[in-house]
């Protein structure tokens, strides 16, 4: 008998089952992530309604604040949003240059009144 090692190792057949499978799983992870496979839903009685409009309450660089674009004194928040649900999202769109007090005096008067969902909306730095 002749014990020689191996010189070389043909790895061609290796590579081509790791490609198919690696083929298999981008293809599989692709229908998932889209939704492209084809489901058929189940039906309900009733159609359950849309994800809430979010209301904006910006406040300018003189602390003056809006609501939807309506310019609005900070007692009057909460009369405005009084006929909205609690869970409807609020979005602070505020100034960097407004002092802080006057953020949180906005914030509390929303938090106090029961709003759960308050944002803070930033400019992402590029």
């Amino acid at each position: 008998m002749d014990d020689r090692g191996f010189n070389s190792m043909n790895v061609i057949p290796l590579v081509d089952i790791m490609l198919v499978l690696l083929t298999i799983v981008l293809t599989t992870s692709t229908f998932i992530a889209t939704g492209a496979m084809p489901v058929e839903l189940p039906k309900a009685s009733k159609r359950h309604e849309a994800e809430k409009r979010p209301q904006v309450i910006d406040i300018d660089k003189q602390g003056n604040v809006f609501l939807n674009s309506r310019p609005l004194v900070l007692n009057e928040i909460i009369a405005a949003l009084g006929p909205l649900d609690r869970d409807t999202p609020v979005v602070i769109r505020a100034d960097r240059t407004i002092s802080l007090q006057r953020f949180v005096d906005v914030m509390d008067t929303l938090k106090n009144s029961g709003f759960s969902k308050v944002r803070l909306q930033t400019e992402v730095i590029r």
